[in-house]
């Protein structure tokens, strides 16, 4: 099922989410799949349980949406319960990024180019794993919602003079979204 997008303004979106019941797996597998199928619908390439309304550790990453720019990740898709950073480069990149939860939005942010993280899979099976280039980048945006940061927190003050007005529109309402999206 398509579940609507949270909108930048909606408080779900600014807190910290709960850890995922993993003995709920029917509950998880559904809402899994249905995050799936949202994701699909809006041509993301990542989202965060908390953008559809639930205030759990959960995540997936398709990069296969990005695959004609990003070949390396043509069969890259992960999902991700209760994930864990555990390590983080001291090395960072720089690069524009956007959100379906803050439409029409895209500024540069700074992120480390390498992270490490354990989490359950989709069989629930603890998983670690290292992470580099695009892969890392989304997995930290759809992170960072699983604590209640969204990018727009961590763009150069200058770019979110900019964009404020955009965001308070967003948080207004005063949006259109090719998906289904809700404001609360």
């Amino acid at each position: 099922m398509k579940l609507p997008i949270y909108l930048y303004g909606s408080q779900v979106l600014r807190e910290p989410a709960v850890e995922a019941d993993l003995n709920d797996r029917e509950a998880l597998s559904a809402l899994l799949e249905d995050m799936r199928e949202t994701l699909k619908s809006a041509d993301g390439c990542g989202l965060a349980a908390p953008q559809v309304g639930k205030s759990l550790r959960v995540l997936i990453v398709d990069g296969t949406v990005v695959a004609d720019v990003y070949d390396y990740l043509k069969d890259f898709r992960r999902t991700m319960i209760n994930p864990v950073l555990l390590e983080e480069s001291q090395e960072t990149r720089e690069y524009s990024e956007g959100c379906l939860s803050v439409p029409g939005i895209y500024a540069d942010v700074r992120r480390p180019a390498r992270i490490r993280v354990e989490y359950y899979n989709e069989n629930f099976e603890k998983v670690t794993e290292e992470f580099d280039r695009f892969a890392c980048r989304m997995i930290q945006h759809e992170m960072e919602h699983l604590d209640g940061h969204l990018f727009v927190d961590d763009v150069a003050p200058i770019r979110r003079k900019m964009i404020a007005r955009k965001l308070q529109g967003i948080a207004k309402g005063k949006i259109v979204t090719r998906y289904k999206s809700k404001l609360e």
